[in-house]
């Protein structure tokens, strides 16, 4: 049974949220919650609806032991109703995602990422190095980690859970 949907979101779904979502789909099997949380990224441009992800995306995140499995989607007007998580990279995709639906469910990424202090956006590696790559998945990967224990507290306080 599936109690929380988490969409992560960039410009082209290409580099920042598949990688996100990797890292997440890793993090969820790792703490046994396949069942309880479903993941999916999309972009808020169109521009490369069924590519796979960027190559440094994936050798970045195959090193560390993560293979992406994505076909880049664009947002749609849906998402707004199926995702109960809906997390943008930067400030313009939030902005973007903003003009299509208001959600009160919309966050930023990094403001799950205890090291973000004030800059709250995942710098766009695309037109860099591999050294971008590793740098956002480094932010990925706090963040993906602070955003799943706030959905599991969030999924005790619903369930009325309490430690003893």
């Amino acid at each position: 049974m599936v109690l929380q949907r988490i969409l992560l979101v960039c410009l082209g779904n290409i580099c920042r949220s598949p990688m996100a979502e990797g890292i997440l789909a890793h993090l969820v099997k790792e703490r046994g919650l396949i069942q309880s949380i479903e993941l999916d990224s999309a972009g808020t441009g169109a521009y490369h609806i069924g590519s796979d992800p960027d190559p440094r995306a994936q050798s970045t995140c195959l090193a560390k032991g993560i293979t992406l499995h994505h076909k880049a989607r664009q947002v749609k007007p849906q998402d707004f109703e199926t995702f109960d998580y809906i997390l943008a990279m930067d400030l313009n995709n939030y902005e973007a995602l903003k003009k299509i639906a208001p959600h009160d469910h919309l966050h930023l990424m990094r403001s799950f990422d205890p090291l973000a202090k004030n800059d709250l956006n995942v710098p766009d590696p695309y037109y860099g190095g591999v050294e971008g790559f590793e740098e956002v998945y480094d932010m990925l990967y706090r963040s993906a980690n602070g955003l799943l224990d706030h959905v599991l507290e969030k999924i005790k306080s619903n369930m009325g859970y309490c430690e003893e």
